[in-house]
């Protein structure tokens, strides 16, 4: 395993650290949530697409907002739901918005990005189980937004990775909705169990460790974390899900719980791809506009989503 950064992303890396900033986990969750997005607006904004829109669906407990992103190519376009990172306490169905852009054009597919509750107000099983009604209403409302009746791709980043590994297992067992695949970035699939990538990236490359467990202490109790609607390395059956493209980054400390869940759903038998990204930390993968050394691997992931739904 190269364990070099990217020139980028060390020159990002570098300039965060000049700025000397609080740690994230020392903030209240609102304090931190507006410093996220604050930081959010300094970012490029991404490539235009054909339409953005913005609606509500009906979650688990109240109403959600989405952000819509359609291809300017001529629909109806198949169409993939996205949920947003953020550990579970910051982040909204905004604030992956040059990503969403990125795969909506490189995929051809309308990129649903959907907002849920945040801890530490709304804790397990809240964020997922708005997941599963978001992902269950779109299936149901495809035309309505213009999109093609056919099965959809789950895709999601960081806590939205785990939300959207979880919702595959979930559509297996209940069939009230099909996926033609999952594609998890940077996924945490074990919340609370140690493994060597957290000591190995526990400081200096984005996603802390002691910020990984403030995130899962304000959402989960020690006592759910083997609880397989959050920890999907913990189901007991991996087989027979969607097929997968599982990335992981090497500095990141959720590097090795990626790693075991693509391990894992190769051993049960579902279809799966793992791309590991060497130079890469947490958030460059998707740092579109300023980690260009990860614009080859943006364009895998949209290429995928677009395989999945062509299958």
């Amino acid at each position: 395993m190269t364990r070099a950064l990217q020139p980028d992303v060390a020159a990002v890396l570098e300039h965060i650290a000049g700025l000397e900033l609080p740690p994230l986990e020392t903030l209240s969750a609102q304090d931190a949530r507006a410093f996220h997005v604050a930081a959010g607006a300094q970012r490029p904004p991404g490539p235009d697409v054909g339409e953005i829109s913005d609606g509500a669906l009906p979650g688990a407990d109240g109403s959600r907002q989405y952000r819509l992103y359609r291809p300017a190519t001529p629909g109806p376009h198949p169409v993939t739901v996205y949920f947003h990172g953020g550990g579970f306490v910051i982040g909204s169905h905004m604030s992956d918005d040059p990503f969403c852009r990125q795969l909506c054009i490189e995929s051809d597919s309308i990129i649903v990005s959907v907002d849920y509750r945040h801890a530490p107000e709304h804790r397990f099983p809240a964020a997922h189980e708005d997941g599963y009604a978001a992902a269950k209403w779109i299936s149901e409302n495809l035309e309505s937004l213009g999109g093609v009746s056919e099965p959809i791709v789950l895709a999601g980043w960081s806590a939205g990775g785990n939300i959207a590994a979880v919702l595959a297992q979930q559509a297996r067992d209940t069939g009230d909705f099909e996926i033609a695949g999952q594609v998890l970035i940077a996924p945490m699939t074990s919340p609370g169990e140690r493994r060597p990538s957290h000591s190995e990236n526990a400081e200096g490359y984005s996603l802390t460790t002691s910020l990984l467990e403030w995130f899962i202490d304000n959402y989960v109790d020690q006592s759910a974390r083997d609880d397989p609607r959050v920890a999907p390395l913990r189901a007991s059956n991996l087989g027979d899900l969607a097929p997968a493209l599982v990335v992981t980054a090497n500095f990141d400390p959720l590097r090795d719980e990626g790693t075991a869940y693509a391990g894992a759903l190769a051993a049960a038998g579902t279809p799966v791809e793992h791309l590991a990204c060497d130079g890469h930390t947490h958030t460059s993968i998707v740092a579109v506009g300023i980690v260009e050394s990860a614009a080859s691997v943006r364009t895998h992931i949209a290429d995928t989503i677009r395989a999945f739904h062509q299958s």
